[in-house]
């Protein structure tokens, strides 16, 4: 499998290196944040915004604390399960520099396909390109112990969860097609694409009813339905899991609601993103 060094790698991410130092040597920023700030403008790069973090190279720093507190307010709204977005909840600064619009509900609406793309571009690109500028910042370069993760408060974060930090060798070679080929799909759980749903007692719902219900309102998207087991005889399963083909079959059906209600046949089926609970 072709490979690349970490010096190719950092010399191919020179800007975004740039402005992930100028975030958190020169604004003297959170560590933790700036790295979920850099995976968010990673991620919206993929999504219709090309070259944003290229564009953000002839800021001011003051300019570029401003869009660093825009993309927080994005990070917080993903947090957010009961948000209230006000009027026009647009990011003023981040559009005049995309030259496009963008807005809080935008990510509302794409909130769990936003999370995974966020997580993804933090394993599989942060993670690597920022590890010297993290240690030169909490002061680990003279005493790491050599392919040890090293700690960055903050991390694991209660909504993008751990990312481990190893120091490695300019030489280390890292395989091409686990690092550029990314895509939505990527390091995506079943978990991260299934959804809760609920039945009201009396109005039993079938499999098949789920299945049509769905398929009918986006097409060919779900994966499995996986009912609720061991009923007592004579009862009716009150909830299932169905998972989808993808996160953004989630934000599609979920439409920025933390609960959605449908129905089919005149019975009610209520559906949330799936929780695992240990």
């Amino acid at each position: 499998m072709a490979s690349i060094t970490l010096e190719e790698l950092h010399a191919y991410h020179a800007i975004d290196r740039s402005i992930f130092s100028r975030l958190v040597i020169n604004l003297r920023r959170d560590l933790a944040e700036s790295m979920l700030v850099m995976a968010m403008w990673f991620w919206l790069e993929e999504t219709g915004y090309p070259n944003i973090i290229a564009k953000l190279m002839n800021v001011s720093d003051p300019v570029l604390e401003a869009l660093a507190g825009e993309a927080v307010t994005c990070l917080n709204c993903l947090g957010s399960t009961n948000l209230t977005i006000p009027h026009n909840g647009t990011l003023p600064l981040t559009a005049r520099i995309m030259e496009k619009d963008i807005s809080l509900l935008m990510f509302h609406q794409n909130r769990f396909s936003t999370i995974n793309g966020i997580k993804n571009f933090m394993t599989t690109v942060c993670s690597r390109i920022f590890t010297d500028i993290l240690q030169l910042v909490t002061g680990n370069t003279s005493h790491v112990t050599p392919n040890q993760p090293i700690i960055i408060p903050g991390f694991p974060h209660s909504l993008f969860g751990s990312v481990t930090i190893v120091p490695r060798a300019m030489d280390h070679d890292f395989p091409i097609g686990g690092l550029w080929g990314w895509h939505p799909s990527n390091n995506v759980t079943e978990d991260d694409r299934t959804l809760f749903l609920t039945f009201s007692r009396g109005f039993p719902v079938l499999e098949e009813e789920i299945r049509e219900l769905f398929t009918k309102m986006r097409g060919v998207c779900v994966d499995s339905v996986h009912m609720q087991d061991n009923v007592p005889r004579g009862e009716q399963p009150l909830f299932a899991k169905m998972v989808l083909r993808s996160v953004s079959n989630v934000d599609q059906i979920l439409n920025g609601r933390r609960i959605a209600k449908f129905r089919i046949n005149g019975k009610h089926i209520w559906a949330r993103k799936y929780e695992r609970r240990e």
